[in-house]
């Protein structure tokens, strides 16, 4: 059953997101890091370094394990997919269902607790967006995928504004760990995480792209596949200025 469960959290995906949000709290400069004095130079807390790794863990396993509910008949059509638990009968949907639900409480709560509300909110957004948007979006517009981005870009944001969180000098509210001067680092990164997303998605697709098009979903790879090549090639040349 625990294998079952961590196949529903799609473990490599989430390991990913874990990634780009704890990459971007350990790039965040904290305020006085270039004092003249190593004993006066601060670091960030480890403690909420755990909460962010484990609530962003845990709504990472929500998000997918709502995406495998809503799939299995398409994913069953699908090499890369037919082997899911709920494909397979692993684990019935009332079990997934409630799996998910647990994962999202208990990681939106580490969030809010351990890190910051602004935080636990972006954790909150990114299990809607992907399970409530981009999800079923897949079967009716080959946007789908920009909207699959935008969930890429939120982990690195978080993981900025867990930092922040620890130096801000005003209310700490959401204003000032996301859009204060100090928050342009982050948005960096999360748009460097947005541009990757379309040469990687592109080329992931491109040889099953017959697949996508028999389980019915939209995606550029058959829809426009000059198109697909195109976009791959602009967000890579957009890694360029970005960086």
């Amino acid at each position: 059953q625990l294998s079952t469960l961590l196949a529903l959290s799609k473990p490599r995906l989430s390991f990913m997101i874990v990634l780009t949000a704890t990459s971007a709290y350990s790039l965040y400069p904290v305020p006085t890091l270039l004092s003249p004095s190593i004993t006066d130079t601060p670091s960030l807390s480890a403690l909420t370094l755990l909460f962010l790794t484990i609530g962003t863990g845990l709504s990472s396993a929500s998000a997918n394990a709502l995406n495998m509910l809503y799939e299995p008949k398409w994913d069953a059509m699908m090499s890369r997919t037919r082997n899911r638990p709920l494909v397979r009968g692993l684990i019935s949907r009332r079990g997934a269902l409630l799996f998910a639900i647990l994962s999202g409480a208990a990681g939106v709560s580490a969030l809010y607790y351990g890190v910051n509300p602004t935080v636990a909110f972006l954790g909150g957004l990114n299990i809607f967006v992907y399970a409530g948007v981009y999800t079923p979006m897949k079967r009716v517009s080959a946007i789908n995928t920009w909207v699959g981005a935008v969930v890429g870009l939120i982990p690195p944001l978080m993981g900025w504004a867990a930092a922040a969180g620890q130096s801000a000098t005003g209310s700490g509210d959401w204003r000032e760990l996301l859009f204060d001067e100090r928050s342009v680092g982050g948005w960096l990164v999360a748009s460097l995480l947005f541009a990757w997303q379309f040469p990687h998605f592109m080329a992931l697709s491109w040889p099953i792209r017959f697949e996508y098009r028999d389980a019915g979903y939209k995606m550029l790879c058959w829809t426009n596949p000059a198109r697909n090549g195109r976009v791959a090639l602009r967000y890579s040349l957009l890694f360029f200025p970005i960086c």
